[in-house]
């Protein structure tokens, strides 16, 4: 098992685990794009070092994929959303620590398991990044709809600058997005015609004729 590997998960869930307990501030790019890098991340690395994936690791982590993302959309689900200045605070009840042991359980579970199916690479630590990004996309899937019902703005990123969420999964999507979300192409207007357009052409033969009859009148 890579050590390193395992050392940052840990690290990482002590991480959000500090953070969500506390309570922090709803940022896009930290709820959205951080755990699709992670997942990426992961993902990318099951290869290295000469691994090959068999039939076997691939059910197994196909498996470990949809319990890390349950998992997730479950903490989404339990997940605190409140307003503070301004902006959506999120912060994670501390029965939510269960939820956080299941995960932890669950990877343990399919290790043994993966192990004793002979799935060298799902039975590996090389999974554990990719789960948990995984796991961090499923709360996203939760937390993201319910943030952008409540009204209430994502809070700034570090840089001062919003983070256009709705944009970033309209293009995700392939979607036009919204017309008035900032960089959208504004509606083109047409101007109303003038009256001029509606007026009839003169026709010089027509108004001699009206001429004619006026003076036989």
């Amino acid at each position: 098992m890579n050590v390193l590997q395992v050392l940052a998960a840990i690290a990482v869930v002590i991480f959000v685990v500090a953070r969500q307990l506390r309570g922090e501030p709803l940022r896009g790019k930290r709820l959205i794009l951080l755990p699709a890098i992670l997942a990426v991340v992961g993902l990318t690395g099951l290869g290295k070092d000469g691994r090959h994936l068999t039939t076997t690791d691939l059910a197994c982590l196909v498996i470990s994929a949809v319990i890390a993302a349950g998992i997730g959309t479950a903490q989404g689900a339990l997940l605190r959303l409140e307003p503070r200045e301004g902006v959506l605070w999120a912060r994670m009840p501390v029965y939510g620590l269960w939820l956080w042991l299941a995960l932890v359980v669950s990877r343990v579970v399919m290790t043994v398991v993966a192990v004793a199916l002979h799935a060298p690479v799902a039975g590996s630590s090389a999974p554990i990044l990719m789960l948990l990004g995984l796991n961090r996309l499923g709360q996203a899937a939760v937390v993201t709809p319910r943030a952008l019902a409540s009204g209430v703005p994502f809070a700034p990123e570090k840089d001062g600058r919003p983070f256009d969420v709705r944009g970033a999964l309209a293009g995700l999507l392939g979607g036009s997005g919204d017309p008035s979300a900032p960089g959208a192409e504004p509606p083109t207007h047409h101007p109303r015609p003038t009256a001029s357009y509606h007026r009839p052409a003169r026709d010089p033969l027509r108004d001699r004729g009206r001429r004619v009859r006026r003076g036989r009148r």
